[in-house]
């Protein structure tokens, strides 16, 4: 099992690619730590909050005493072009897409470095690479998560041994937050449509897709893979 006893903590727990990846955590042996703000989390966490994170990392220190593996993978989706997004929505998907993972990597680096093969992997996205008319928040917190990455990973590089640090960068994903992008279009099953046909293979990505990318990373079977960003996109951006 690829990452049998790994204590592995993910935020965004609760949702559609958060469950995906507790689950293929599950089955590769690790120790899942499903945090979210949703009620019936194994951790209760508000991604925004400094304070929040305190206290996740108070309780993974008490029951385990380290961690080997963060997954970032709290988000939120705005649809909104530069003239139609409110400064409030902006700092809102900010928050969460941005300043969540910082406040993570920062909470649990202590944990991370007691740790034999840690690995901190941060979901960002297509829309972290390339941009969209009515995306303007969404690419630039993703975009932001992007680059954060590169440098906790340089960073993380110093320690011995290193803590690893990677970008996930899917594309559509069969998800409530896709099927949120297509409910602000007249014909929402158009929508959808139109987004597998943008997409060379033909389809959109499962959660599973993302979670077997995710347990990749965390385990050392990616052990020299640090600062680097993994592209699931059914080739969309090689257009």
């Amino acid at each position: 099992m690829r990452l049998g006893g790994h204590v592995v903590l993910v935020t965004g727990g609760l949702g559609a690619i958060g469950r995906a990846v507790c689950d293929a955590i599950t089955a590769e042996g690790g120790v899942v730590l499903a945090a979210d703000i949703a009620e019936g989390a194994d951790i209760s966490l508000d991604v925004t909050s400094e304070a929040s994170w305190d206290a996740a990392r108070a309780a993974v220190e008490a029951a385990h005493g380290r961690l080997d593996g963060l997954v970032n993978n709290a988000g939120l989706m705005h649809v909104g072009s530069i003239e139609d997004t409110s400064f409030a929505d902006w700092r809102r998907v900010m928050a969460v897409n941005a300043d969540g993972p910082f406040l993570g990597c920062k909470a649990m680096w202590g944990l991370l470095r007691r740790s034999a093969a840690p690995s901190i992997v941060n979901l960002s996205s297509v829309s972290g690479l390339v941009g969209g008319a009515k995306l303007v928040a969404y690419n630039a917190s993703k975009g932001a998560v992007r680059l954060m990455t590169k440098s906790v990973a340089l960073h993380g590089a110093r320690e011995a041994p290193p803590i690893r640090c990677n970008s996930v960068h899917p594309a559509f994903v069969e998800s409530p937050m896709v099927d949120g992008i297509a409910a602000e279009m007249r014909d929402p099953a158009t929508a959808h449509a139109k987004l597998r046909a943008m997409v060379p293979l033909g389809r959109m990505a499962t959660a599973a897709d993302v979670a077997e990318q995710v347990v990749h990373l965390l385990s050392p079977a990616s052990g020299f893979a640090t600062g680097a960003e993994f592209v699931l996109d059914g080739g969309l951006t090689a257009q």
